[in-house]
């Protein structure tokens, strides 16, 4: 398998699965109301890899997306981690990947800034669209694709450096050198993040000097003084105490219209109060996606309900 470079193109291989998969057993889209008599059919049929359709709400289908993803595959040398995932994540929503440990979700939210460039062996299909344009295209500058996208990780990650370059980080390495530019998109971003009240008199001081929820708060303001296209959060309350969680969910909330966010939790509780569609995925597919109140209260699956309300996972 071919070493992928993250400052070149991914060699992308076109898949059959490319296009829709039309499931074998109709019967296994029975909705929630009228279950099929195998409650758990549709968890069977994927783990024999047969072939599966995404059970879609029109509602998502119908959404102006800023992120279309058409048929994606991923393989991590021989193994393959995500099957023909398709989904228009909406623009200016909160959009919520739930599933087990295992189910590919930091997969797929990390394969759309192409961080998974960086893994030996890993080959795609299908494509993923970000405001028209191509993620996977053979001609993409990652580098350039990079700052279109946030990314927020479970653990906090300032930089060694000030609060202040922290947050001006990528103004500073796209060459702004005008202080009061610096300063007015520090200020606008810390005060988005919801952290400029408790660190405008402290800039200057080491950003690892912060606690942990003001760290993630941090992170968050770094992402967004780029005015990122789409900002990715992988289960970015994980590390986190529960004070600390309330606040970046304020923030996830705030950010919801200014920003698109596609985030990954295992936190069912954090996915209906913070997001405003859900997609729920297994074994590497995407099984129901809707709006999150159709998910939790009304799926068309029985095993999204089961997994949503615990009796599964």
């Amino acid at each position: 398998m071919p070493v992928a470079n993250p400052d070149s193109p991914m060699q992308v291989t076109p898949t059959a699965s490319s296009q829709p998969e039309r499931s074998g057993a109709p019967a296994l889209h029975t909705g929630a109301r009228g279950r099929p008599a195998d409650r758990g059919a549709v968890f069977e049929a994927i783990k024999r890899g047969e072939p599966f359709a995404t059970v879609t709400h029109a509602a998502a289908a119908t959404e102006e997306a800023v992120l279309d993803i058409r048929g994606f595959d991923l393989w991590y040398g021989a193994s393959r981690a995500l099957w023909n995932v398709g989904m228009r994540v909406p623009r200016g929503k909160v959009t919520a990947l739930i599933g087990p440990s295992g189910c590919g979700k930091s997969t797929l939210l990390r394969s759309v800034n192409r961080l998974n460039d960086l893994v030996d062996g890993v080959r795609v299909g299908g494509d993923m669209l970000l405001n028209g344009d191509p993620i996977y295209g053979s001609g993409v500058d990652v580098i350039e694709l990079r700052k279109r996208i946030g990314m927020v990780f479970q653990k906090p990650n300032p930089f060694p450096m000030s609060i202040f370059e922290n947050v001006v980080y990528s103004l500073r390495i796209d060459g702004e050198r005008d202080r009061r530019v610096l300063e007015e998109v520090c200020e606008r971003s810390l005060v988005g993040a919801g952290l400029w009240e408790e660190v405008k008199d402290r800039l200057q001081e080491s950003a690892l000097r912060l606690s942990g929820g003001q760290q993630q708060r941090l992170c968050i303001a770094r992402a967004i003084a780029a005015e990122p296209d789409v900002l990715l959060l992988d289960e970015p309350c994980s590390a986190l105490d529960p004070i600390a969680t309330g606040r970046i969910e304020d923030l996830i909330d705030e950010l919801k219209g200014s920003y698109s966010v596609l985030m990954v939790t295992h936190n069912m509780q954090q996915a209906s109060r913070t997001s405003d569609f859900t997609a729920f995925m297994y074994l590497g597919r995407l099984v129901e996606y809707g709006p999150t109140q159709d998910i939790f209260l009304n799926p068309q699956l029985a095993e999204t309900e089961d997994y949503v309300s615990g009796r599964f996972g």
